[in-house]
């Protein structure tokens, strides 16, 4: 059975981030450099090794499709992305053969399409807090795989802000340090028991 990892990329402060956000920055002044720990492609290749299948939120997707084109985040690996949204772009915005499917029927649909064309392998919920918060919150997440920069940023987009789910126990699976992150995986093991009867 399909494993489902939310994958985001954080500064040491927990903001996803940073602030002001503009259209030209969409990640905030400074904030690409969350992302520099992708010039690791060692760790990159054994991230897509087991990958199966990827769910991404609208805003992700609209500010990565000029990157990822046709292939998606897993590049040559070509791997499904399912974009949770309210309403599919216009066809002539989609890259043509692309690995995109658009699902406006919520994450948990999203989600459970993803684990069928992922056949066993890793389901990745990438992209923004707003869509990681509400996979949390909903229990449909196995494992958290966070990339901590080191930055501080002080203001912008907080990854677990607001985020009600009462107690949630994790367990460190993995920790890997790099100049430019330290990658940090957890299990989901538990949450309180006011919260499941909530």
């Amino acid at each position: 059975m399909s494993r489902v990892v939310f994958d985001i990329s954080l500064s040491l402060d927990g903001f996803v981030t940073a602030a002001p956000q503009t259209a030209e920055e969409p990640l905030g002044p400074g904030g690409e450099q969350l992302h520099g720990w992708l010039v690791d492609r060692d760790y990159l290749e054994r991230a897509i090794a087991d990958l199966g299948a990827v769910v991404a939120g609208r805003t992700t997707y609209d500010h990565s499709v000029p990157g990822w084109q046709a292939d998606g985040p897993s590049g040559d690996a070509r791997r499904p992305v399912f974009v949770v949204t309210h309403r599919a772009p216009a066809p002539d915005v989609v890259p043509e053969g692309g690995v995109y499917t658009f699902v406006a029927d919520g994450i948990a649909s999203a989600i459970e399409q993803a684990k069928v064309a992922a056949d066993g392998r890793t389901v990745t919920v990438m992209g923004g807090a707003d869509l990681g918060r509400q996979c949390i919150a909903a229990g449909l997440v196995d494992e958290l795989s966070l990339h901590v920069a080191p930055l501080l940023f002080g203001a912008g987009t907080a990854m677990f802000a607001g985020l009600d789910i009462g107690h949630v126990q994790l367990e460190l699976l993995d920790c890997l340090a790099s100049p430019e992150a330290v990658h940090l995986r957890y299990r989901v093991v538990g949450r309180d028991r006011a919260q499941q009867a909530a």
